[in-house]
């Protein structure tokens, strides 16, 4: 049963557990019931109960409440989003740190494509409904430039640019220690760690990953690198920073609890290059770092190069 109206329901007093006895009286499975639960959904006697394991007396009344499901399809939302420039085929945007791309489990709303839907007027539609006119991506907390096409032909287009590695990506990274050469290439295949499936990690047998980077400034124990990826892998500078021993600052997956004190992950998508689907012409748009990035320099001796 899925209603947005809370269900009453008077439990027999044969001591089973709450959540039991929700999930045979709504059909809804253990998981998802005692989900709801820790989610504060349910009542004994009015008094919010959140705990799964919980036993109610013989009597008392147990109410709980069902959201009703959410849109299979991403919805526009009034969410504030910074375009330096869009046309018929495409749009540059810069996405702020925190925020995910595209709906995902645990991340249905807020995202960039729902700022998108609301922004802009026309998308691609070949990255599907929940990935419409997303060319590549960011990472959550990676704040920077993001192209999105808004037709099938311009997004066909720049994704093969995308492929053929004719577009090209410049990143400001901060990272802890600093590198013994002024500059560097990583050529380091990247694949799902077999440790933790949630992290990536350098492996044989994983997918080819190059990525190019130069010191700019050298501050406090830390350096600030423009860095230059060839290929898109999932996590690709952080892995591969952390692969040659210099961690992103900031970093809560592959980075050190000793490194650099910084307010966010500092890894910044500051420059794209790439060539216009319709008119042929080369186009580079810049964005600067945001404020808490600078800061962060800042407590580390560095100060904006831009």
């Amino acid at each position: 049963m899925c209603t947005s109206e809370p269900t009453l329901h008077t439990l027999p007093a044969d001591g089973r557990r709450i959540d039991q006895l929700l999930a045979e009286a709504t059909g809804l499975t253990r998981s998802r019931v005692s989900q709801l639960i820790a989610e504060g959904q349910c009542t004994v006697d009015g008094q919010v109960e959140r705990k799964a394991g919980a036993r109610p007396r013989a009597g008392q009344t147990v109410t709980l409440t069902v959201p009703a499901p959410r849109p299979a399809v991403p919805q526009p939302e009034d969410i504030p989003l910074e375009i330096l420039y869009q046309d018929e085929d495409l749009a540059v945007v810069v996405k702020p740190c925190g925020m995910v791309v595209h709906p995902a489990a645990g991340n249905e709303d807020g995202t960039l494509v729902n700022a998108l839907l609301h922004h802009l007027e026309h998308l691609g539609s070949i990255g599907g409904e929940l990935r419409p006119g997303i060319v590549h991506r960011l990472d959550k907390d990676t704040s920077g430039l993001l192209l999105v096409a808004k037709n099938d032909a311009a997004q066909l287009s720049l994704s093969r640019q995308l492929q053929e590695r004719q577009m090209e990506k410049h990143y400001r990274a901060l990272v802890d220690g600093i590198p013994r050469e002024s500059s560097g290439r990583i050529e380091a295949p990247i694949a799902r760690s077999k440790k933790d499936r949630k992290k990536m990690a350098v492996d044989p047998e994983g997918r080819a990953a190059i990525t190019e980077w130069h010191i700019l400034q050298t501050g406090r124990a830390c350096a600030l690198l423009d860095v230059h990826i060839l290929t898109g892998r999932t996590h690709q500078i952080r892995v591969h920073m952390k692969h040659i021993g210099h961690p992103v600052c900031g970093d809560p997956i592959y980075g050190s609890d000793r490194g650099a004190r910084v307010p966010r992950l500092m890894l910044h998508a500051y420059s794209l290059s790439f060539t216009h689907p319709s008119t042929g012409e080369r186009m580079t748009f810049t964005a600067p770092l945001p404020e808490a990035f600078r800061e962060g320099l800042a407590k580390n001796g560095i100060t904006d190069p831009a």
